[in-house]
């Protein structure tokens, strides 16, 4: 007699959800291994960037990221490539990586920075390859450097050595800082190229040095410095220049508000730089002013453009820069005169660098879209015909990776919010998902639609599992304009939740997203929020906090970036208790019913582990379901590849559980050198 499901008793449908239990639970600890591989290879996938056309336009030098899993660490190395030119590789250094790399004026070399004689040191290489020749030998290293047009000289910034009176001090009284006096203050410097001759320091005083710039006929630097080199004194920088033969300084721009970044005119009459012009320096837009290199009235450049401009260079033919619209990332021209902004390239959709051969008839330019990784383009910036020189790409040509598109919805207060929607390659229209949602850092971040998406958390490894996962730009993203990064000030977590429950309510309302199967997860602001929908919401049915905000008051006094608190909310926990405590996942923590999970570095400086633990606390008390994963070691960010992988799994192990009701252990055992990343570079 033929058996239905319809015809078994209640003994057999019981024994056969047991059976269906045991089965999923051994499932699942025999894909573990296979899960482990697969994480390992997304962490592990190559990388390029940084591209440096050479002056002539015949080869481009960029940087290959990578993964050591043995020591531990992202390395990068120098490659070659060009127009009929295979990719090669230029640097090898054992211990760490090589980067920074910039060309000779004459094409002839490279500089590049290292730490392979225990500090970081300029070196000098042939683009042909052969040995480098270290060309610095300071004590505890040098920061970025740049050559004279002419080649002559290479100016670089080093910071200042501990003092004698401070190593005494630690000999005679031991270790101790005094908060906001002990530190060291970074300077710069210039030397020969070509001759083997001591450096010689330029500038010394009690300010920083930042960025610079030398003037086209070499004779001065031209710089931005702050008093501190602490975070929290980057709305006072100002800019400055130096007389490279005397060291004679002086002040060029000190309005209030931060003056950074300078660069020059081709003609070296005026510099260029960027400003907050009086709007805050935490949301407002960035502006690109002039004045005359000896000083003067200064001149807004880019008042009418309405996002954050990142200059590329200053040619004859205009400034050129690159900036977000929305989710995409497009590069500008804009014509000094008239101040007429246009744009001049917009695919591939999200253009991360772009860099001018000295006649400015090459141009190499990084960039990807939603079908591919990062890859270097190159081409005539006349009509920008590009042809790509490098494929990344091909080491994920066989993943599963389901599509990408750029979605929107109204939020609650009928602010319109962008999202990018990730979809399976199953996907049903008809069918209800699993939906998790992942929420970008910042405020001021962008979630892009990125072929592959990773960090902590198995977006790829979501998706073959059939689930959605949406990433909301929230109100305070970039690429949106002034005005809407300025929406959540003195509405922080309140409008950003409005934000992302919205966009997971419209899925809901559209049939797709399954409203008994929904996470969040974010670091940093991303974090803050889903710790927010932790304690106002219950919504998802699991939570991930990653370095995120639980209390405000806690926050602003730990915090190493106090003025972005008092700037947000508009005033501190003294003056206004009121804002600290309705923007605070601690007010409400007694109506928490999520399971969160809570990871974090154990020296974070910017959002600092008691708003870990006191979201821990909170939430044990309550008798939520809750566990605190401390990564030591680690400041804001997972840097990492190994700390990495346990981040992913400890994300992946409790989503798991909450979400598809299925148990996995951590793999203690295996071949963690089986896995292969793919191909490499043409």
């Amino acid at each position: 007699m033929r058996t239905t499901r319809n015809d078994l008793g209640l003994t057999a449908l019981l024994l056969a959800g047991l059976l269906c239990a045991v089965t999923s639970e051994s499932v699942a600890a025999q894909d573990a291994d296979g899960l482990d591989a697969a994480f390992r290879s997304v962490i592990g996938l190559e990388s390029v960037g940084a591209p440096r056309i050479s002056p002539d336009g015949t080869r481009v030098a960029y940087s290959v990221s990578g993964t050591d899993w043995d020591a531990n660490r992202f390395d990068s190395e120098i490659w070659i490539v060009g127009p009929g030119i295979d990719a090669y590789q230029l640097t090898r250094t054992e211990e760490g990586s090589s980067g920074s790399h910039t060309w000779h004026p004459s094409g002839s070399y490279l500089a590049f920075a290292a730490s392979r004689s225990g500090s970081r040191q300029i070196y000098t290489i042939r683009p042909d390859g052969g040995e480098a020749v270290q060309l610095t030998d300071i004590e505890g290293g040098v920061g970025s450097f740049a050559y004279s047009d002419d080649g002559m000289h290479i100016a670089f910034t080093a910071t200042d050595p501990e003092s004698d009176d401070s190593k005494n001090r630690a000999k005679r009284y031991g270790g101790y800082a005094v908060e906001d006096e002990s530190f060291r203050m970074t300077h710069l410097w210039v030397i020969d190229a070509a001759a083997d001759r001591e450096p010689r320091r330029l500038t010394e005083g009690e300010f920083t040095v930042g960025s610079f710039r030398w003037s086209p006929d070499g004779s001065r630097l031209v710089f931005d410095h702050r008093p501190t080199p602490q975070v929290n004194s980057f709305p006072q920088a100002d800019i400055s220049w130096v007389d490279v033969a005397s060291g004679e300084l002086h002040a060029l721009v000190t309005d209030t508000g931060p003056d950074s970044g300078p660069s020059w005119s081709p003609d070296g009459t005026e510099v260029l730089y960027s400003t907050s012009a009086g709007a805050n320096p935490y949301y407002g837009n960035t502006e690109m002013a002039v004045v005359l290199r000896d000083g003067g009235e200064r001149r807004v450049l880019t008042a009418e453009f309405d996002e954050n401009p990142n200059l590329v260079e200053w040619r004859d033919d205009g400034i050129w820069f690159t900036a977000s619209q929305r989710t995409r990332r497009a590069l500008f021209r804009l014509d000094v005169e008239s101040g007429e902004v246009t744009e001049q390239l917009s695919e591939p959709e999200m253009i991360w660098s772009v860099d001018f051969s000295d006649d400015g008839s090459a141009v190499v330019v990084e960039a990807a879209s939603r079908d591919s990784l990062d890859e270097l383009y190159v081409g005539s910036p006349e009509g920008f015909e590009l042809r790509r020189l490098t494929n990344t790409t091909g080491q994920v040509a066989d993943w599963p990776l389901g599509s990408r598109e750029v979605i929107s919805w109204e939020s609650e207060d009928g602010a319109e919010i962008e999202g990018v929607l990730y979809k399976p390659d199953n996907f049903d229209a008809s069918h209800q998902h699993p939906l998790v949602v992942v929420i970008h850092g910042g405020p001021t971040g962008t979630s892009r639609p990125a072929l592959v998406s990773s960090y902590v958390y198995p977006v790829k490894q979501w998706l073959e599992k059939g689930a959605l996962v949406l990433m909301p730009n929230y109100r305070g993203s970039a690429g949106y304009g002034a005005n809407f990064r300025a929406l959540n000030v003195r509405n922080l977590g309140v409008g950003d939740a409005w934000d992302v429950m919205s966009g997971v309510q419209h899925l809901v309302d559209r049939g797709i997203a399954d409203p008994d199967r929904l996470g969040s997860m974010g670091w940093s602001q991303g974090g803050y929020i889903s710790a927010f929908l932790t304690t106002n919401t219950d919504m998802f049915k699991a939570i991930s906090v990653g370095a995120g905000i639980s209390n405000w008051m806690t926050y602003y006094v730990n915090t190493d970036i106090h003025g972005f608190t008092r700037q947000y909310l508009e005033g501190t926990p003294w003056d206004d208790p009121e804002i600290y405590a309705k923007t605070s996942p601690m007010t409400n923590i007694e109506s928490a019913t999520t399971p969160t999970l809570i990871q974090h570095g154990e020296f974070d400086a910017r959002v600092p582990t008691p708003n870990a633990y006191e979201l821990y606390q909170g939430l044990q008390d309550v008798g939520v379901d809750t566990e605190l994963v401390i990564y030591k070691g680690f400041g804001h960010g997972i840097t990492k590849p190994k700390e990495r992988l346990a981040a992913t799994w400890h994300n992946w192990i409790w989503f798991a559980r909450y979400l598809w009701g299925e148990e996995y252990d951590l793999p203690l055992a295996g071949d963690e050198d089986s896995v292969d990343s793919g191909e490499s570079q043409e």
